[in-house]
């Protein structure tokens, strides 16, 4: 029964956050052209602060564990060959292959990942999961550019893609907070409670804001592709490699940090990158909605069922 309540405790304040932010748009008082521009400034200002911070209040010797990083690209990389052999034999549109690959692969990670380790860890104890940050994100944004790329005819050059991962706030602050914690340079008071208060906006309104993104056109058009897409990524891929993981005895905070890339739902850039490349963006986002609201179940299953074995 504590391993129900601690589930729920870590699920529910998600569902209810999300549902406020599906309510306001209900009434008008937000739409889902507003989440792009609110978005754009808690990628800028308010994630930054939140990783930048988690990672320079944590002890860094904990945080950077060389196997864990290794399993999990290992890992990723191995979902995004299985997800595009898979998708390219079963997706006869060719247009909507690159889309249902990237909804198979690529994880809400920061948005989702990082609330379910504050819920499960505490605040203090979530250095492990931003300093994956630094590396899952490159990841992602390097493996969805070689798949849209491919199936959607678009050519573009190496350099347009690796300026901008470079300029990305996420890994910009990511590298500053592992500098200032090996450099053991201290903030002044008032910019370090500054710092923290921004950076706990960040979870809250990402969360908010997926309510607001939350729109069911399309779900009908695309049934056959978003049911191929759930299980995947919320069933099947979480149920291999979290088990490989725990089986290879990954525990606490590492175990966390892999639920972040497993549990949690597509992310919402992906629907944006569609946008930008060619695929198809109404597919896109009824991933990114569909995979959502699914996921509030699913992660409720994966932290049970992993409470209840002790992984963390």
């Amino acid at each position: 029964m504590n391993n129900f309540v601690l589930s729920a405790h870590a699920v529910m304040p998600m569902f209810l956050i999300m549902a406020v932010g599906y309510m306001i748009k209900c009434t008008g008082l937000m739409n889902r052209s507003d989440v792009f521009k609110i978005n754009k400034v808690s990628f800028h200002v308010f994630l930054p602060c939140m990783l930048f911070y988690s990672i320079y209040t944590s002890d860094i010797y904990a945080s950077i564990r060389p196997s864990l990083m290794a399993y999990a690209v290992f890992s990723v990389i191995v979902v995004f060959l299985i997800s595009w052999i898979y998708i390219s034999f079963t997706e006869p549109e060719l247009g909507l292959r690159s889309v249902s690959i990237q909804g198979l692969f690529r994880s809400n990670y920061v948005i989702m990942g990082i609330p379910i380790a504050i819920a499960l860890l505490g605040k203090k104890n979530i250095g492990a999961v931003s300093v994956m940050v630094g590396i899952i994100v490159p990841l992602y944004n390097v493996l969805a550019v070689l798949c849209l790329e491919h199936f959607n005819g678009t050519k573009t050059s190496l350099k347009d893609h690796v300026i901008p991962i470079l300029k990305n706030p996420l890994i910009i602050s990511s590298i500053l907070g592992i500098l200032f914690l090996l450099l053991k340079i201290r903030l002044p008071y008032s910019l370090d409670h500054m710092v923290s208060g921004l950076g706990d906006i960040a979870a809250p309104l990402q969360l908010f804001l997926l309510g607001v993104f939350f729109d069911f056109k399309g779900m009908k058009r695309f049934c056959r592709q978003l049911i191929t897409v759930n299980v995947g990524k919320l069933i099947v891929f979480p149920a291999v490699f979290l088990f490989a993981a725990y089986l290879l005895g990954f525990r606490n905070a590492d175990f966390v940090s892999l639920m972040g890339i497993y549990a949690a739902p597509t992310a919402i850039n992906s629907f944006t990158m569609a946008q930008q490349m060619g695929g198809d963006e109404e597919l896109a986002g009824s991933i990114v909605v569909s995979t959502t609201a699914v996921s509030i179940l699913t992660m409720f299953m994966w932290i049970y069922l992993f409470r209840s074995l002790g992984a963390y």
